[in-house]
């Protein structure tokens, strides 16, 4: 462990090479004097008082002063060598980190706790500056001076100095016995403490959802469980490491009174001199105590040990997508992307693209529509190559895009995410982010087209204002034409739009809508939806299940086949928005495509339709919860919601469900008074049709067997 840990510290050490020689010189200075002073004695007892000798006396005192004096200052002057040394050593680690973290793929972030790495950054960091900042006092200087101290006693008796080395085995048995198990427990420890440190990030970044489905004594009772791990092994590892610390003092303690012993009985016998022992003496209480803090210093040196090797774990982590050796750069694209028998998982044994082949040509305006995890995102994070596929390519203009530089092929591409990150830096920077290079005139020309540029002069910093945390100064739209500024700012002769619209409200899309189309003329657009009514005017629709192409052609020749996307269609059809997005209805056609209400005839389908409300959600709001009563049947007329089930083995829910545009649920609730069986939350803003089941009651008081006829239905096509 500790070998590893020297091994994994020297890259960051040799680049101070020179300062730490300086500093080596220093302490060679400071250990002759720590061994002159002890040494010492024998001549101030021998020869100077004992032989009454004044002169001499003053001489060495006044030598020893003079020496401690320039010490002193030599001292002064490492610790400040060493304090910038130590700085530069833990700044580069920091650096190394963050640096490879950048070049990571997504995969890497996709199975790490946030919350773990930062406590790396962190914790891990601290830990080891410590035990770094430590080392000379506590490691450094006491190991010379048990060697500088062993060769004295050697030379004032080798007899007594060979009794009291003994010291050296008695304190190493204990360590080396305790030491492997406190090195495991600290790093257990330090592992735990990255698992509490995520449930806290999570909880603090899910407070909306905590807060709507009354989850505060869950996760207190979550997070208990966890923290009373954290201090079972904290317990366990400050223990250990006092055991090695205590082994190494007891015996340190039994070997002076022995030596003390043995060394009084040789004076007495004459064997030895007065003076010889006292500075025997002094010089095996300054050993004793110098191999005492090395023992005490061996807990410190374990948990720096164990923060390496978690910091070293970032830095040899292998970014599974790399620049190939001899990668070329990617011309800007001309003819056409192409995607030869794909086949693509996220996880072992999974296939989210399966054996995909396909072609976009140059000037195309393309979709890739499907159900939820059809792998129409997929394609995307392949395209951007953020994976490379597990079988198969991926071409541009007839290249492998695995031999040309990542940098050059995203050159290549524009992307407007559904959640359009934005730093807390500038509107202006944000923006820039696109092109660092590109001028102030470049960025306003950007903002123009993307039509945000009105509204950042009309702020009071105009261009300068913060975004705020994660963009949070800004609304939805806003926030996305942004995201569409910092995209055209590269001026990229591809453009993606992976959801681009699907968190905002109606309204809202329409508007940014209406901006992609203007900006797409020219360009390759290749547009990742579950909104069909964006991508009827698509010069290829490619329609994505579990996977595969099932279905390819414009819009018209989709609909006349009459598969999936036709189904699709048919499922969002029949519920009409406002203009203004904060209203809507449903057409009794779209009704009567509900199973549930299928064998209703024609009037009392259009009495029906008139009876649905319109309710308003906000991203990460509760629609309902399990366990409520269903008093209400919802259609999602727009946005995207999660169906969550809770799990009674593990005290959580977990996902079973997204449902889209045109999808609905709680059809039960009009038949029976059930409770509800899942939760319902918002992904995105929705706006909902919601019908409560007392008004579609009073619609069905006057046909009960009617009623008894569609429940019989539900039931058989449950």
């Amino acid at each position: 462990m500790l070998a590893a840990f020297f091994r994994r510290l020297m890259p960051f050490l040799r680049p101070s090479a020179g300062p730490l020689a300086l500093v080596g010189l220093i302490l060679l200075a400071e250990i002759t004097f720590n061994a002159a002073l002890p040494f010492s004695f024998k001549f101030i007892v021998d020869d100077a008082i004992r032989k009454n000798d004044g002169a001499l006396l003053a001489q060495i005192v006044g030598g020893l002063a003079a020496a401690a004096v320039a010490v002193s200052l030599l001292g002064l002057l490492r610790d400040s060598i060493y304090a910038k040394v130590l700085a530069t050593v833990v700044a580069s680690i920091r650096q190394r980190m963050y640096s490879h973290l950048q070049y990571q793929s997504l995969g890497y972030f996709s199975r790490t706790q946030a919350g773990d790495l930062l406590s790396r950054f962190s914790g891990d960091l601290n830990v080891l500056e410590n035990g770094l900042a430590a080392a000379v006092a506590w490691a450094v200087i006491p190991l010379l001076d048990v060697i500088s101290h062993s060769v004295l006693l050697a030379v004032l008796d080798w007899q007594l100095a060979l009794l009291a080395l003994l010291v050296c085995p008695v304190i190493v048995l204990g360590p080396r016995f305790f030491a492997p198990r406190a090195t495991q427990a600290s790093l257990e420890r330090r592992d735990t403490e990255g698992e509490v440190l995520s449930r806290v990030q999570e909880s603090l970044a899910a407070q909306p959802t905590v807060k709507a489905l009354s989850l505060q004594p869950r996760l207190i009772a979550q997070f208990a469980r966890h923290n009373d791990t954290l201090a079972v092994r904290t317990r366990r590892g400050s223990y250990l490491g006092s055991l090695v610390e205590r082994s190494a003092g007891s015996g340190i303690l039994l070997m002076q009174v022995a030596v003390t012993g043995v060394g009084a009985w040789r004076v007495f016998r004459g064997d030895m001199s007065l003076g010889e022992l006292v500075s025997f003496q002094a010089l095996f209480v300054t050993l004793s105590y110098s191999l005492m803090y090395v023992a005490q210093y061996v807990p410190t040196l374990i948990q720096a040990a164990g923060s390496m090797a978690r910091v070293s774990d970032i830095i040899d982590e292998a970014a599974q997508v790399t620049d190939a050796a001899g990668a070329t750069l990617l011309p800007r694209f001309e003819r056409e992307i192409r995607f030869d028998d794909v086949s693509f998982g996220y996880g072992e044994g999974a296939r989210n693209l399966d054996r995909v082949s396909l072609v976009i040509r140059r000037g195309q305006n393309t979709a890739f529509v499907g159900p939820s995890g059809s792998g129409k995102s997929t394609i995307v994070n392949l395209l951007m190559r953020f994976y490379d596929p597990a079988q198969g390519t991926v071409r541009f203009d007839g290249l492998d895009i695995r031999s040309v530089t990542q940098e050059s092929l995203r050159a290549n591409i524009g992307i407007v995410f559904q959640e359009n990150f934005l730093f807390n830096v500038s509107l202006r920077d944000n923006i820039r982010l696109g092109r660092p290079e590109a001028t102030q005139a470049e960025v306003e020309a950007a903002a123009r087209i993307a039509e945000i540029h009105d509204f950042i002069v009309s702020l009071p910093q105009g261009y300068d204002t913060p975004a705020g945390e994660r963009g949070g100064r800004l609304s939805g739209g806003q926030r996305q034409r942004i995201g569409i500024a910092r995209a055209l700012l590269r001026d990229p002769p591809i453009l993606i739009l992976d959801e681009a619209t699907s968190a905002l409200d109606p309204a809202t899309e329409s508007a940014i809508n209406a901006t992609i189309a203007r900006i797409a003329r020219d360009r390759t657009v290749i547009s990742v939806t579950h909104r069909l009514s964006s991508v009827t005017g698509c010069d290829r629709i490619f329609v994505m299940q579990q996977g595969r192409i099932c279905e390819s052609g414009t819009h018209a020749e989709l609909v006349a086949l009459g598969g999936l996307y036709a189904g699709l269609v048919s499922k969002q059809h029949g519920i009409s928005i406002s203009a203004q997005g904060h209203d809507a209805s449903i057409a009794p056609e779209k009704l009567r495509a509900i199973r549930v209400l299928e064998d209703l005839p024609d009037a009392l389908l259009e009495r029906l339709a008139s009876q649905f409300g319109v309710e308003e959600y906000a991203a990460g709001r509760v629609v309902c919860e399990e366990g409520d009563a269903g008093d209400r049947f919802y259609v999602v007329a727009h946005g995207s919601v999660e169906v969550l089930r809770a799990d009674a083995d593990q005290g959580t829910r977990h996902r079973v469900a997204v449902l889209q545009d045109g999808d609905y649920f709680g059809e039960l609730a009009l038949l029976t008074n059930s409770p509800r069986n899942a939760s319902v939350r918002t992904l995105t803003h929705c706006l909902m049709l919601a019908l409560p089941r007392t008004q579609f009651r009073h619609l069905l008081e006057r046909a009960p067997e009617l009623q008894e006829r569609l429940l019989q239905r539900y039931e058989e096509n449950a």
